[in-house]
């Protein structure tokens, strides 16, 4: 257990910024497009940015001409066909990614590996990127647990065991981490947990069929919301945590939400991209696409964009207001990861084993790096680099040759 002395720097960050919106908005070492302001003195990144997981880095930049400048193995073994865990940085300059192996890394931008942890069981590992808040890193399993690791060494603070899987990515908020629950009935829950302590705090079970999905919360809307594979968009008022309402799709909710402008931003398995108001769960615009959508959408606040990928294997920009597409770039493969706004540039994998930078304004290629496998995770900026993991091994990829199941680095060919 945690010294009161961590409670209370974790209870400031919930105070750090004005009207109550927790300085975890702000992805270090980068400001994101949640929160404008300056990083907050106790640094903490998150899956897509922040709470309100818009995947869009205004200051990063990305290479010119890139190389892949090395690769660990294996961070990724298995057969499950799904968005696999993103890596997130540290604040001085290292990433941290898990991997469906059920281990965790830390390594260093020179490939070096700090230390290395695992879940207790290892059935399909960890799919969800984790969060870190003044040197802790949580992240959730398919074992059903919610873990607590020493930022500084990998070793274990506390495990919680809430439910039989967890695939969604956890969020961190005022003390408390929220993630939604996977049960084997079918069903789901969503859960509030004492980052100090690993105590339940709160708990909702009306998700079902497996939520899979990340939530988000909009502090300034007053609302929790997280997708399910039963199909619908759950709600609650935020902070007091009362259900508000669900949003029925076709299908499966699989990635996860970004709110923007008082509404939600996801796809759907019904093969549509919705924006949903936080007030009421009114549909604002559903865009249908050729495919199932998994992957979860970057919203650029200063372009009103919304960019998606989808099984169709395109990536689209489509105008936050209407839903109109501003424009569509077509890979060879499932785009079933999240894209990352980086700067000018938007960057996105794809199961044509390449990682795409696009112009952000007309969807032009500027390049694509091969071997890299299918990527599957939301590219990581961090000092002009670029981080990405991809699906599993040659044994699940119809015997392809090249490197599969690994971390990523790649950098400027020409240093720059």
């Amino acid at each position: 257990m945690r010294t009161p002395s961590r409670r209370a720097v974790l209870g400031a960050i919930g105070l750090a910024a004005t009207g109550g919106v927790a300085g975890c908005l702000d992805d270090a070492p980068g400001r994101t497009d949640d929160d404008s302001r300056p990083m907050s003195a106790v640094a903490t990144t998150s899956f897509r940015g922040g709470l309100h997981r818009r995947g869009v880095y205004p200051d990063a930049t990305v290479p010119d001409e890139p190389r892949v400048e090395w690769t660990i193995r294996d961070v990724n073994t298995g057969d499950h066909t799904a968005a696999k865990a993103s890596p997130v940085a540290t604040p001085d300059g290292d990433v941290v990614v898990p991997g469906d192996t059920g281990d965790l890394w830390r390594v260093t931008p020179g490939g070096d590996v700090v230390w290395t942890a695992a879940v207790e069981e290892s059935t399909r590992g960890i799919h969800g990127t984790p969060t870190v808040v003044d040197g802790t890193v949580y992240v959730g399993a398919y074992d059903g647990a919610l873990y607590a690791f020493d930022l500084g060494t990998g070793e274990r603070f506390w495990r919680q065991t809430l439910g039989d899987a967890i695939g969604s990515s956890p969020g961190y908020h005022d003390g408390v981490v929220y993630i939604a629950v996977e049960y084997d009935e079918p069903s789901g829950a969503m859960f509030g947990v004492d980052a100090v302590t690993g105590e339940v705090v709160w708990t909702d079970r009306r998700p079902t069929d497996h939520p899979h999905s990340t939530a988000a919360i909009d502090h300034e809307a007053g609302r929790l919301v997280v997708g399910s594979n039963d199909g619908r968009l759950y709600a609650w008022t935020y902070p007091d945590l009362t259900f508000a309402w669900s949003f029925e799709t076709g299908d499966a909710i699989k990635g996860p939400i970004a709110v923007y402008d008082g509404s939600a931003f996801f796809g759907s398995w019904d093969e549509h991209v919705y924006r949903v108001a936080l007030d009421d769960g009114a549909e604002e615009w559903a865009v249908e696409t050729g495919g199932m959508v998994m992957s979860g959408p970057a919203v650029e606040a200063a372009t009103d964009t919304v960019y998606v990928g989808g099984h169709d294997s395109r990536l689209r920009a489509l105008d936050a207001a209407t839903g109109n597409a501003r424009w569509t770039f077509d890979t060879d493969g499932w785009v079933i990861g999240c894209p990352t706004v980086a700067g000018d540039a938007v960057l996105v994998g794809s199961y044509d084993r390449r990682c795409y930078a696009l112009e952000k304004r007309t969807g032009a290629e500027r390049w694509a790096v091969a071997g890299v496998g299918d990527v599957t995770s939301a590219p990581t900026v961090l000092d002009g680099a670029v981080y990405v993991t991809d699906r599993a091994s040659a044994a699940y990829l119809d015997g392809r040759d090249g490197p599969t199941g690994g971390l990523y680095k790649v950098v400027d060919a020409g240093g720059g």
